[in-house]
């Protein structure tokens, strides 16, 4: 049965202290009396099911909880949140409408107590028994979340095992950072309604993972520790822009044009990896663009960097894929409602021009990356740390706010590409180089970027 964690053992397994709220002064423990009872409603619920009132009753004495959440105010690591936990045994950790007050009471704190939102998630969906009126609690819940969002305070979801129907189409996959148990049941779909044939690994935490609709899979006896940090890493922000990193690299400056290409394109050359090691004290990534997509050519983030919160997206040098630019647009509008400042490294060729990107909708994603970094409010810092290649790069770049590295490029295309545009013979690629004036010096005087960072001395 599940993963066997009662409610109280998982908020066992990540809190240091919990203190739970007031339990509901009309839930009682008697047929008649108990959970899920509106005004005019007999103890079988909103259906008059049969029954249903005792399933209660049993539920109750079984698990000697009032309902399928526990929730209450918690420390994890030191950190306060409000911490909802769900009890599979109490009818397979469904939602009812009782289920909804109390979720939507817990939100309402959050709020209030301007407090983040930590879910451990354990629920087969919806309420039979309750019909409509349990499924219309996905839309309360929802609301509560959007208002939580809305209010700039950051939304955890941990998923146990089960996590289907809705509560992993509402708390679990609505929420900003999404972890998983090993081995866990996730999908909308729970197992006893799914097509006869469907790939039964597509409902796995491992598979929700491969396709990017979570962000990692965490071993139980490490949830605390990695829980504690992303509560760090997402309520540390604050209104200052950061400082470019250093270059890595203690190269002068690159004769000419087509030098500066190939000093961008060595493969000796300091990548992404080895400036956010240098950069940050420690960090955490998010994974996946939520709609089915990952890009092993972007990573994204958020660190620590002297005590300090910031949120990073970063090109590795290869062709940036449509998942790559959502999973990056996802990353700069979180740190934006959390009110943490963005670093990005532009590190790419250009963007992916394959069939298969077209498909997955590269135009939109690109689109979309624009946008977000268009209408961010908080402030960003972009270093190119190598290839500048074209829209796929400048997707990526703070306006007015973007540094180059003495071995980086950054121009409207590349040579080669340009060459080929203007019908001009390969051989002709290194001339056009330096036609396009896409030096790091040059880049500065034509007002392109505002500097040339060196290397710490």
């Amino acid at each position: 049965m599940a993963d066997g964690l009662t409610a109280r053992e998982a908020i066992a397994l990540v809190a240091t202290h919990f203190e739970e709220a007031p339990r509901h002064p009309a839930v009682g423990v008697g047929v008649g009396v108990g959970v899920g009872v509106g005004v005019g409603e007999s103890g079988d619920g909103p259906l008059d099911w049969a029954g249903y009132g005792e399933s209660r009753a049993r539920a109750v004495g079984r698990t000697g909880e009032e309902e399928s959440v526990v929730w209450g105010a918690a420390e994890i690591g030191g950190v306060r949140a409000v911490l909802v936990s769900f009890e599979f045994r109490f009818l397979g950790g469904s939602l009812g409408r009782r289920t909804g007050d109390l979720l939507e009471a817990a939100y309402a704190y959050a709020r209030t107590e301007r407090l983040p939102m930590v879910s451990l998630i354990a629920t087969g969906g919806s309420r039979m028994q309750e019909g409509m009126v349990a499924l219309g609690q996905l839309q309360r819940v929802a609301r509560a979340s959007a208002l939580t969002r809305a209010a700039g305070l950051p939304q955890l979801a941990v998923l146990r095992d089960p996590a289907t129907g809705g509560g992993w189409a509402t708390l679990g996959a609505g929420a900003d950072v999404v972890l998983a148990l090993p081995g866990a049941q996730i999908g909308f779909a729970g197992s006893r309604v799914r097509p006869p044939d469907a790939d039964p690994s597509a409902y796995t935490a491992e598979g929700q993972l491969a396709a990017g609709h979570i962000d990692a899979i965490v071993r139980p006896g490490d949830l605390r520790s990695t829980l504690s940090r992303w509560l760090t890493l997402l309520t540390r922000g604050g209104a200052e822009p950061v400082p470019p990193p250093r270059a890595l690299d203690g190269v002068g400056t690159a004769a000419t044009g087509w030098e500066a290409v190939q000093r961008a394109r060595a493969a000796g050359r300091p990548r992404a990896g080895a400036y956010l090691d240098a950069y940050f004290d420690e960090r955490l990534e998010i994974h996946g663009d939520r709609c089915g997509g990952t890009d092993p050519g972007v990573t994204c983030g958020f660190g620590l960097r002297e005590g300090r919160a910031v949120a990073y997206a970063a090109q590795l040098g290869t062709a940036t894929r449509p998942a790559g630019y959502r999973t990056a647009a996802r990353l700069i509008r979180l740190a934006d409602r959390l009110g943490v400042p963005v670093l990005t490294l532009v590190d790419t060729p250009g963007a992916a021009n394959d069939a298969d990107a077209e498909r997955a909708g590269a135009g939109a994603a690109i689109a979309d990356v624009f946008a977000a970094m268009a209408s961010v409010r908080v402030p960003v810092t972009t270093l190119v740390i190598g290839e500048g290649g074209s829209g796929g790069a400048l997707a990526l770049a703070a306006p007015g706010n973007t540094w180059v590295t003495p071995d980086s490029y950054f121009s409207v295309i590349a040579p080669e590409l340009a060459a080929a545009i203007l019908k001009r013979a390969p051989a002709d690629a290194p001339a056009t180089a330096d036609q396009l004036r896409l030096r790091p010096e040059e880049l500065v005087e034509l007002g392109v970027v505002r500097g040339i960072v060196t290397r710490r001395a």
